[in-house]
């Protein structure tokens, strides 16, 4: 439920879940790290090792170091579609929306509508966010386009998702490049989501699917950000 005061958004969500001390959340056990999702995804997508159709693409950051890890078991080549989400004014953590390098946005009409958020206050995320996205652009990519996609199966891999902005903005951006099947992999999305995810894509892979989930990180129990030194670095030993 959602509530806007003067100055701030409150934000009231009953959740029903407990987090044990060994490492689980009812009896659902929480990743180390991205490394060890990433390891697990990869055995839940072996069937398309080393085929020279399939690309995987990272949503950076968080979703280097787990893309990285399935590229790496599956000998296939790994690169960045660069993803920004729009966070609520207040509540960044929130998406109201999306955008991708190339101008593709996705907004969520509903947070949007449900916190009343102002043309004005929507345009200001949206220019920062999208001098962040070039920036990230040329920090990773240079001048380097994106890979023939063209009838290729592509793999979106992101760290976890939470309202799906991000990834519904990739999926949509992706569609342009025209390929045969678009499979998204993440290590932890809620069940409601998933089941809205499922039908946008030819092929979801999810590792966990809680009924009761609040945020990506509560799945983790490493869940540091991932630096713009690592994502180079990961993307360097991919070649």
């Amino acid at each position: 439920m959602f509530c806007k005061t003067d100055s701030y958004y409150h934000i009231s969500i009953s959740f029903g879940f407990s987090q044990s001390s060994s490492g689980e959340i009812n009896n659902m056990k929480i990743f180390m790290n991205r490394s060890e999702a990433g390891k697990i995804l990869a055995a839940k997508l072996s069937t398309y090792a080393k085929r020279s159709d399939v690309m995987i693409l990272a949503l950076p950051r968080g979703g280097v170091p787990v893309a990285y890890e399935i590229a790496k078991a599956l000998s296939v080549p790994l690169d960045v579609l660069i993803v920004r989400k729009l966070g609520v004014p207040g509540f960044e953590e929130l998406a109201m929306g999306a955008i991708v390098m190339g101008g593709t946005m996705v907004f969520n009409d509903e947070i949007v509508h449900q916190l009343n958020i102002p043309k004005e206050a929507i345009d200001r995320v949206i220019q920062s966010e999208q001098e962040e996205l070039k920036r990230r652009e040329i920090n990773y990519r240079g001048d380097r386009p994106l890979p023939k996609l063209t009838d290729k199966t592509v793999i979106l891999v992101d760290d976890g998702i939470a309202t799906g902005a991000t990834m519904r903005a990739a999926i949509q951006a992706l569609r342009q490049y025209k390929p045969l099947n678009i499979i998204i992999a993440v290590p932890v999305a809620g069940l409601e989501t998933c089941e809205e995810m499922e039908p946008l894509v030819d092929k979801m892979v999810c590792a966990l699917k809680p009924q009761y989930f609040h945020a990506v990180g509560e799945w983790y129990q490493d869940f540091s950000q991932t630096s713009d030194t690592e994502v180079h670095e990961l993307l360097k030993k991919n070649k």
